[in-house]
C-alpha cells in the first residue's frame, strides 16, 4: 500500500509515482502537490492500493441554484465537466463569470476563486450571493473570511498557498493569463486541487509562458470569438481604423529619438526580435549610460506617436460624428487621458481617480449624465463598465488581449445596438507597429 499525504504545498508519497523525487529530508518521495490527480491515476493503473490524505477539505454550504445557462455557455460547461480539467476562452461580456459558478454548483465541492483585481473579488462574490444565494468567503483587500466557496486575489493566494492547498478540491483561475507569471505560477502547482478551470479572453502571454498553463490547468476547451457570438448574445460591431500624420515638429523630434535608438541598437549589433530582448536592454539600461539613454529616446519617441497632437484633432471630428452616443475614449497613458479629460471637458478614470470618484463618474455613465468619459488602462480588466456602444482607441499596447477587453467593453447586446470600435493611429511609426500587433483580436 503507498501512503500518500500533503505537507505545505508539497506531496508526500512512500512509492515512486512520475514527477516525484526522493527526498533525504522528508525520508519520502516528493512532488509539488498539482501532480495528486495523476499521481492517483499512476497509482490506480499500476492497481496499487492508495493510503490518500492528502485532500482536507471545507465543506460546501447550502445552494440555491436557479442558473439558466445561454447555448454556448452549455456548451462550454460540458466539455469541461467530462474531464474537470481545462481553460475556456470567451470573449468579454460572454458571461465566463456565470459558467464558472455553475461548474462549482455542479460539482459541490469546495471551491477557490482566484481572481486578479480587488474589483473582481467583489464581482465574484456579488454574484455568487445573486446567483447561489450563499455568502462565499473573502481573501484580500482587507478582508480575510474563509468558506468553502472562497474567492480570492492571486496576490492572496501567493502568500497563503500552503496552507489552502488541499482545502479545495476545485480551483478556478479567473483571467488564467496572469497565472503563469513567475511567483503566481506557485499557486496552481501548490495547491493538490484534482478540479480546475482557467478562464480568459485570450490565454497568450508575450513571453509566452502561456505554454505552462496546459499542464497546471489544462488545455485550451473552447474557443469563442466576439464575431461568434455578436447579434444573438452581444451586440453587433464594426471597427475602424483611422490614420493620422505627425504634426511637422512631431515628426522631426521623433525622427530623432528614434535615430538615436537604433544607432544604439547597430553600435551594439542589438537585435530586438522578443520580450526578452527589451528585458535585456531594461537591464543593461541599469548599468550603461549609452542604454539608458538609448532606452529614454525609445521612450519618448513612443509616447510622441501615441499621443500626437494630430489624434486629439481627429477625435474631435470622432466625437462630433457620434454625438448623442455613450462614447468611451481609451489612452495608453494617464498624461493622455488627463490631456483628453481638459480639452474635451470629460470625466477621466485613471488609477489615480479616488474610489468614490470612480464610482461617481460610472455611476453617472450608466444613468446617461455622463455620454462620453475617458480611461487610461484601468478598463482593461476587472472593471464593471456601464454599457456603452463606441470605444476609440487613442493608445495601447501591442496585445491582442488588450484590444480584445477594450472590444468587449461596448459589445453589451441592447435592442438595434451595433457597436462601434474606432482605432486612431500615427502613421509610418511605433504606434503603427503596434496597431498592427494587436489587429487579430477583432478579426
Amino acid at each position: 500500500m503507498v501512503s500518500l499525504k500533503y505537507f505545505k504545498g508539497l506531496l508526500l508519497s512512500t512509492h515512486y509515482a512520475p514527477s516525484f523525487k526522493w527526498s533525504e529530508d522528508f525520508k519520502a518521495y516528493v512532488a509539488p502537490a498539482y501532480n495528486y490527480a495523476s499521481a492517483l491515476e499512476y497509482f490506480r493503473k499500476g492497481e496499487i492500493e492508495v493510503d490518500d490524505n492528502v485532500m482536507d477539505p471545507l465543506p460546501f454550504p447550502i445552494v440555491k441554484d436557479n442558473i439558466k445557462l445561454r447555448e454556448y455557455q452549455e456548451r462550454a460547461l460540458r466539455l469541461w465537466l467530462s474531464r474537470k480539467r481545462g481553460v475556456l476562452v470567451l470573449p468579454t461580456g460572454a458571461g465566463k463569470t456565470v459558467i464558472g459558478i455553475k461548474a462549482l454548483s455542479t460539482l459541490k465541492v469546495a471551491t477557490l476563486i482566484v481572481v486578479p483585481t480587488i474589483e473582481l473579488l467583489h464581482q465574484w462574490a456579488d454574484k455568487i450571493e445573486e446567483l447561489l444565494d450563499a455568502s462565499p468567503g473573502i481573501i484580500g483587500g482587507g478582508e480575510d473570511r474563509l468558506s468553502g466557496i472562497t474567492v480570492i486575489t492571486y496576490d492572496s493566494a501567493y502568500i497563503k498557498v500552503e496552507q489552502l492547498g488541499n482545502k479545495f478540491p476545485f480551483v478556478i483561475f479567473d483571467e488564467v493569463h496572469h497565472l503563469p507569471s513567475i511567483g503566481y505560477i506557485n499557486i496552481a502547482e501548490l495547491m493538490a486541487s484534482p478540479f480546475r478551470m482557467g478562464l480568459t479572453a485570450t490565454p497568450e502571454r508575450e513571453d509566452g509562458r502561456h505554454v505552462l498553463l496546459e499542464d497546471r490547468v489544462g488545455p485550451v476547451l473552447v474557443r469563442l470569438h466576439p464575431s461568434q457570438l455578436s447579434g444573438k448574445y452581444l451586440a453587433e460591431f464594426k471597427t475602424k481604423r483611422l490614420y493620422v500624420e505627425l504634426t511637422p515638429k512631431e515628426k522631426e523630434k521623433y525622427e530623432e529619438l528614434r535615430g538615436k535608438f537604433i544607432s544604439y541598437l547597430r553600435k551594439k549589433g542589438f537585435r530586438m526580435s522578443s520580450p526578452r530582448d527589451f528585458q535585456r536592454l531594461i537591464y543593461l539600461a541599469g548599468r550603461d549610460k549609452d542604454a539608458r539613454d538609448a532606452l529614454l529616446a525609445w521612450h519618448e519617441s513612443m509616447k510622441i506617436s501615441i499621443n500626437s497632437e494630430s489624434k486629439l484633432e481627429k477625435l474631435k471630428e470622432i466625437l462630433k460624428e457620434y454625438l448623442g452616443h455613450k462614447i468611451i475614449v481609451f489612452t495608453r497613458d494617464v498624461d493622455m487621458a488627463y490631456k483628453v479629460s481638459r480639452e474635451f471637458l470629460i470625466p477621466a478614470v485613471t488609477y489615480l481617480t479616488p474610489k468614490d470618484e470612480r464610482k461617481e463618474i460610472l455611476s453617472k455613465f450608466r444613468t446617461g449624465d455622463y455620454k462620453v468619459i475617458v480611461a487610461s488602462n484601468v478598463f482593461d480588466e476587472g472593471v464593471d463598465v456601464p454599457d456603452a456602444s463606441v470605444g476609440i482607441v487613442l493608445g495601447g499596447y501591442g496585445t491582442s488581449r488588450q484590444m480584445m477587453q477594450r472590444l468587449g467593453r461596448i459589445l453589451r447586446k441592447s435592442e438595434g445596438k451595433v457597436a462601434t470600435l474606432v482605432e486612431i493611429v500615427s502613421k509610418g511609426t511605433s504606434d503603427h507597429n503596434l496597431s498592427r500587433r494587436r489587429s487579430s483580436a477583432t478579426k
